[in-house]
């Protein structure tokens, strides 16, 4: 099959005869299958029921420097749980806090404070006349969710294969001091799953901000999720990074354990420097006595340590790299060659970057929800779902079984080329029109 841009109105006329008699074909399979969001399924949950066994009635629930995990206190987590997390965040154990189960939470919760209280002395967010924040998009919806919801102004950074296109990170962070922070995802980057290159981190943690409380919101949600043992990504640690270039306090870094263990009740964790947390404990000795230790404890007696959480990391991998490989298997074979899309290949996180021809994205949505395969909503990888281009559609495989999985790719596939020779012939009719 040749470009459709190269074909006749009359070849494009019989093509889209033959793709609506596929559609209807799978219309009439009465599919309800979802792929919106980047889940866990269920086999990589049973992973982690091991989890569930380590601790009963008779173990021992004190931490290793003596503290009953079942009590009042420890501010910012048990030794042994800080030590796994370090490792697992790539920075020192004393450079970090523990929380609850959601990263997200702890995101919000910094943006709030900054708010409210601004950023060590500096003058509260709430006080200023405006404030913006840099979304690098296709990026991640909740982020850009999180800041929209303060009333803070959502400024989209093109994502490159390296990065954010730094050339204009660098002038607008420099220029303006209303801008007072960027949301990173730096590794397997969701949706495009590229990963940041070492010049990218090193320009980041050299920036020049005018604004004094700016920060880098550092959200290394896919740190361990490669999808091959050998072929992975690695992005250089940017609180060292920030440290070297003589700016520690730049940097506020997140994770959890959510795609690890369970999501509904792993660990997250914030790391920066001294000053930050210091300037943070301040609000969250206010706010709590101490998240549970006894998540803590158990998480630390489930992997034991790194090494265990690596080895756990190669189990999930084993499940989702067929399911990977079966959609950039079937968009290869469907797709490659019209020109009608292209789409990314990651080495490793939960999702795959597609971006439709100009104007298509909603209607390959739409299409797709009409028979019967829920997919994320066009536009939701844009501050305030508002693609201009209205192209970029962000795949999700994990969470269905591969059956379904393979299914919905199809019918997927089926709707990128129907929505494109409809784009195709209605550009025809306007040249004959015009000609005429």
């Amino acid at each position: 099959m040749r470009p459709y841009a190269e074909m006749t109105r009359e070849e494009l006329q019989d093509l889209r005869k033959e793709l609506k008699a596929q559609y209807r074909e799978m219309q009439a399979m009465d599919l309800n299958l979802n792929m919106s969001r980047g889940k866990p399924c269920m086999e990589q949950l049973d992973l982690s029921m091991g989890m569930m066994d380590v601790l009963n009635h008779e173990s021992e629930l004190r931490s290793e420097d003596g503290t009953d995990c079942r009590n009042y206190g420890v501010l910012t987590g048990i030794p042994e749980a800080l030590e796994l997390m370090g490792d697992f965040m790539e920075v020192p154990y004393d450079h970090i806090i523990l929380y609850g189960n959601s990263s997200l939470n702890v995101m919000y919760d910094t943006i709030s404070r900054c708010y409210t209280h601004g950023v060590m002395g500096h003058t509260p967010w709430c006080k200023l006349d405006k404030v913006k924040f840099l979304c690098i998009v296709p990026g991640y919806d909740r982020h850009f969710a999180i800041t929209e919801y303060f009333g803070i102004e959502n400024v989209p950074v093109p994502m490159l294969e390296t990065g954010p296109d730094m050339d204009i990170v660098e002038k607008l962070v420099a220029e303006d001091d209303a801008i007072k922070g960027i949301w990173c995802v730096p590794k397997y980057s969701n949706p495009t799953g590229n990963s940041y290159s070492d010049e990218t981190v090193r320009r980041l943690a050299r920036m020049k901000p005018a604004a004094n409380d700016f920060r880098i919101y550092w959200d290394n949600a896919y740190t361990m999720h490669h999808l091959y043992d050998k072929d992975q990504d690695n992005v250089i640690e940017i609180l060292a990074e920030c440290k070297r270039a003589g700016q520690p306090d730049l940097v506020y870094k997140f994770a959890s354990t959510s795609k690890v263990s369970f999501p509904g009740s792993g660990i997250a964790a914030l790391a920066s420097s001294s000053n930050n947390l210091e300037d943070i404990k301040a609000q969250l000795k206010i706010q709590t006595i101490g998240y549970d230790k006894l998540n803590q404890l158990r998480h630390v007696r489930f992997f034991g340590d790194i090494h265990g959480m690596v080895e756990h990391m190669r189990k999930h991998a084993e499940i989702l790299r067929p399911k990977f490989e079966m959609v950039e298997e079937i968009l290869e074979r469907e797709l490659s060659g019209l020109d009608i899309g292209k789409w990314t290949n990651p080495k490793g996180g939960y999702f795959i970057s597609f971006d439709t021809l100009d104007g298509c994205a909603k209607q390959v949505v739409s299409r797709c929800a009409k028979a019967g395969v829920v997919m994320t909503p066009a536009g939701a990888t844009w501050p305030g779902g508002r693609d201009p281009h209205d192209s970029n559609i962000r795949i999700a495989p994990s969470f269905p079984p591969l059956n379904d999985l393979k299914i919905a790719t199809e019918l997927f596939a089926l709707c990128v080329k129907l929505v494109s020779v409809e784009k195709f012939l209605k550009s025809r009719e306007m040249e004959e029109k015009s000609a005429g």
